[in-house]
C-alpha cells in the first residue's frame, strides 16, 4: 500500500506572512532609491539656506552679485567636470585634462601675443591640442593597454613642463584679442555669457550618453567590457572617442579661463582638476546613483562651489577650500564605489 503525502494546508497567517511585506518592501525601495537620487540636491539646498540664514555671510551670499561670480567663476570647474565623465564611463581615468586644460589656455594666449594670430584660429588652435592631446591618451590607454592613471598623470607631468617652457615661467598678458574677454566678463540676461557655453555643452553631452547607442555602448563598456564586445560593441574604438572628447572639452575649458581671467599664466591645472574630479565623483551618487551622468555632475559642482562659496564668505582660511574639496572627493569616491557595487555598474 502507498501512502501519499500531501503538502501542508497553508494557513492564513502564513498568507498574510508571505504577501503583506511586499508592498512595504515595494515602498522601502522606492524611498530608498528616491533618498539617493535626490539627496545630494537637498542637501545642496540645505548648505544654501544655511549660509543664507549663517550671520557672518548672510549679508554677501544670498544676493544676485554673488550668484552671478559663483556661476561665472564655476563655468571652467563645470566643463572639465563635465569632460571626467567621459572616460569615466568607460571606467578610465584621465588626470591630464587639467594640465590639457592649462596648456590649451598658454597656446591660445601665445599665439595671439607672440604670433599676431587672429581669435579664430588661436581658439580653434587651443581646442585642436586638447583633441589631439585626448587622441595621444587614448591611443596609448585603449589600443597599447598602459594603465590610464599612470598614462594620463605622466602626460600631465610633460604638458606641464612644456607649459612652463613656452611662457617662461611669465604670465601672458599683451597682444590678446579683448573680445575675448570681453566675452568672459559680461552677462547676458544678468548670467554670465560663459554659463551658456555649460549649459550647451551639458545638453548635447547628456543627449549623447542618455539617448544614442553610442552612450548606450560606453556604459556597457563601463559595467563590463567582454561583454559589451561580445554583444558587438566596439569596445577600443568608444573609449579612444571618450579621450578625444573630453580632450577637446578640456580644450575649450582652457580658452574659457582664458575669456575669465584675461591672461594665461605658467600653470599645471591642478587648481581646475581636484573640484572637478570631486563633483565628478559626487554626481555619481546623485540622479542615477552608482553611474557617472551629467545631471548629476552638474549638482556636483553646484554643491562643492556653494559650500565653498558660503565658507569664504564667512571668513574661513584659505586652506579650507582645498580642505573641502580633498575630503568631499573623498567621500564621493566612497559612495560611488559602493552604490556602482550594489547596482552591479563601474565607477572607475
Amino acid at each position: 500500500m502507498s501512502v501519499t503525502h500531501s503538502p501542508p494546508a497553508q494557513t492564513s497567517s502564513s498568507v498574510a506572512e508571505d504577501s503583506t511585506p511586499r508592498p512595504v518592501t515595494r515602498r522601502r525601495g522606492r524611498f530608498r532609491g528616491l533618498a539617493e537620487r535626490h539627496a545630494l540636491l537637498v542637501l545642496m539646498v540645505a548648505v544654501a539656506a544655511f549660509f543664507s540664514l549663517f550671520p557672518p555671510s548672510a549679508d554677501r551670499f544670498p544676493t544676485s552679485e554673488n550668484l552671478s561670480v559663483l556661476m561665472g567663476n564655476q563655468a571652467t570647474v563645470a566643463l572639465l567636470a563635465l569632460a571626467l565623465i567621459l572616460p569615466l564611463t568607460c571606467g578610465y581615468f584621465d588626470f591630464s585634462l587639467g594640465a590639457t586644460a592649462a596648456a590649451s589656455t598658454v597656446l591660445t594666449a601665445g599665439l595671439m601675443s607672440f604670433h599676431d594670430l587672429p581669435l579664430g584660429l588661436a581658439v580653434s588652435a587651443g581646442i585642436g591640442l586638447g583633441v589631439a592631446v585626448g587622441a595621444v591618451n587614448g591611443l596609448l590607454v585603449t589600443r597599447w593597454g598602459l594603465n590610464s592613471f599612470v598614462t594620463t598623470l605622466g602626460m600631465a607631468t610633460l604638458l606641464g613642463g612644456l607649459v612652463q617652457w613656452y611662457t617662461g615661467g611669465q604670465t601672458i598678458l599683451a597682444g590678446l584679442d579683448p573680445r575675448l574677454a570681453q566675452f568672459g566678463s559680461e552677462e547676458l540676461f544678468g548670467i554670465p555669457q560663459v554659463v551658456y557655453v555649460v549649459a550647451v555643452v551639458a545638453v548635447l553631452l547628456w543627449y549623447l550618453l542618455s539617448h544614442t547607442p553610442f552612450g548606450r555602448g560606453v556604459y556597457a563598456i563601463g559595467s563590463n567590457p567582454r561583454s559589451a564586445a561580445l554583444v558587438g560593441i566596439r569596445v577600443q574604438r568608444s573609449a579612444w572617442t571618450t579621450f578625444v572628447l573630453a580632450g577637446g572639452i578640456a580644450g575649450l575649458v582652457g580658452v574659457m579661463a582664458l575669456a575669465r581671467a584675461g591672461s594665461a599664466s605658467a600653470d599645471n591645472g591642478t587648481s581646475l582638476l581636484f573640484p572637478a574630479l570631486a563633483a565628478a565623483f559626487l554626481g555619481a551618487t546623485s540622479v542615477r546613483p552608482g553611474f557617472f551622468n551629467v545631471p548629476g555632475t552638474i549638482i556636483g559642482v553646484l554643491f562643492v562651489s556653494v559650500a565653498v562659496s558660503g565658507l569664504t564668505l564667512s571668513g574661513a582660511s584659505a586652506w579650507v577650500s582645498p580642505v573641502f574639496n580633498g575630503a568631499s572627493l573623498l567621500v564621493a569616491v566612497g559612495l560611488s564605489h559602493y552604490l556602482g557595487r550594489s547596482r552591479g555598474a563601474s565607477t572607475a
